[in-house]
């Protein structure tokens, strides 16, 4: 762990304006460290953020990169959307300076016990469930990572004893040095995010640096039914406790049981968790029903994974809206699926084109060019006992700013429809 005043004077560079950026940014502010910021967007929103953070004291530049804000530079942290091809890695690179995640600086000056959570799906959920079980026992924990509030954001809050409850994505794990988890946790592996990676073998390689710094001090818990993850396990120093899908429970619960054991934790009280806990904003989120017909928002399956589990968990025949931005994945392991349980499909974003060539011989598919379009056409479709699902098997990044906004004006969308039809 750095003493805070390690950062006063450094000049360093941080590279994408959204969450992370903007409060590693504010973070390294107030350690007194000279700050630029380099992004490559620029709308109205980033202006703002832009501007908050000229008045606290950073160099902040817009609508594109230049090599003049690398000059003597000690250090550069990028945003978990920023990739290797970005042309900032490429000049870091020429000029041998230091590239970290965010979460790598948070790291640095952590001094509380890391809990990390990483994988395919279940993320969030998992994250979750591990405070909410910290907290019941009394334990100070911290909720933070890629669920949506940066590690950066609450690290000088924390205490020895405290804890941290860590969601980490593949993306954030590229450019971690020294990052350490206490426990971490792996809870499945499959294809995504193929429109950043060459292939599986680079996700998986991102996805295995969780673990790359711990040792036999440490514990690794590992999904046994996942043939990916249980051959992490011949790699890994860490002590490996492994989770497998238990009766009456899924594999995300199991993981959390695994966890409490862990940390000596009365499984009573994570039964108990367990019997309080509503789910997930965003994650097969139950919006609303009207005349009949259920309205479920399932945003954050960007990934065919996640809208498989979604199909599989929902007993009604369902009006399916997906679309978004094309990860380059194969659709095929969904298509039965689909075709016994999906009604119609409702498709909007980049990728309608291509998810209507791979669905047209199974189902009735409806176009739309906007989420309340959508919506719209998938409710006129729709008989009482139906169920209308927003799981997009794709990013949001082509209409939406994140998974989130895409939920939330769905919901809202929900509700202008109910308002126009009482």
């Amino acid at each position: 762990m750095l003493d805070r005043g390690y950062f006063k004077d450094k000049d360093i560079l941080v590279v994408g304006l959204g969450r992370s950026g903007y409060a590693v940014s504010c973070l390294l502010l107030e350690l007194k460290a000279k700050v630029a910021v380099t992004e490559k967007q620029i709308n109205d929103k980033l202006k703002e953020t832009a501007s908050l953070l000229e008045r606290k004291g950073a160099k902040v530049e817009l609508g594109g990169h230049t090599q003049d804000f690398l000059k003597n530079k000690d250090l550069i942290i990028v945003s978990p959307g920023v990739d290797k091809n970005n042309p900032v890695m490429l000049w870091a690179k020429e000029r041998n300076i230091p590239v970290i995640s965010e979460i790598e600086l948070a790291y640095r000056l952590c001094p509380a016990k890391i809990i990390a959570i990483s994988g395919t799906n279940g993320k969030t959920t998992v994250t979750t469930l591990i405070a909410k079980v910290l907290e019941e026992i009394g334990e100070k924990v911290y909720l933070c990572g890629n669920i949506g509030i940066p590690f950066s954001s609450q690290v000088l809050e924390m205490k020895e004893n405290d804890f941290v409850s860590l969601e980490v994505s593949s993306f954030q794990l590229e450019t971690i040095v020294d990052f350490r988890p206490f426990i971490s946790v792996m809870l499945n592996f499959s294809p995504d995010h193929l429109d950043r990676y060459q292939n599986i073998d680079e996700y998986l390689w991102a996805k295995k640096r969780l673990f790359m710094n711990q040792d036999k001090e440490d514990f690794a818990v590992l999904n046994y039914d996942d043939p990916y993850v249980r051959e992490m396990a011949k790699d890994i120093k860490a002590k490996i406790v492994f989770f497998r899908k238990e009766d009456k429970i899924n594999q995300n619960f199991s993981a959390v049981k695994k966890v409490g054991e862990i940390l000596g934790i009365d499984k009573r009280k994570i039964e108990n968790v367990f019997s309080n806990f509503k789910g997930i904003e965003h994650r097969l989120e139950y919006v609303a029903e009207f005349k009949g017909i259920e309205f479920i928002n399932d945003s954050k399956a960007t990934n065919v994974e996640s809208t498989l589990w979604a199909l599989s968990n929902i007993d009604k025949p369902i009006i399916l809206i997906a679309g978004g931005r094309n990860k380059g994945l194969s659709f095929e392991k969904i298509k039965e699926k689909i075709r016994k349980k999906v009604k119609l499909m409702v498709l909007l974003g980049e990728a309608k084109e291509v998810l209507k060539k791979e669905f047209c011989d199974l189902v009735k598919i409806e176009e739309a060019y906007s989420m309340e379009e959508a919506v719209k056409k998938a409710f006129i479709f729709a008989k009482k006992e139906d169920v209308i699902l927003l799981s997009p098997m794709c990013a949001s990044f082509d209409m939406f700013k994140n998974y989130e906004e895409r939920g939330n004006v769905f919901k809202d969308a929900v509700r202008k429809i109910i308002q126009d039809y009482a």
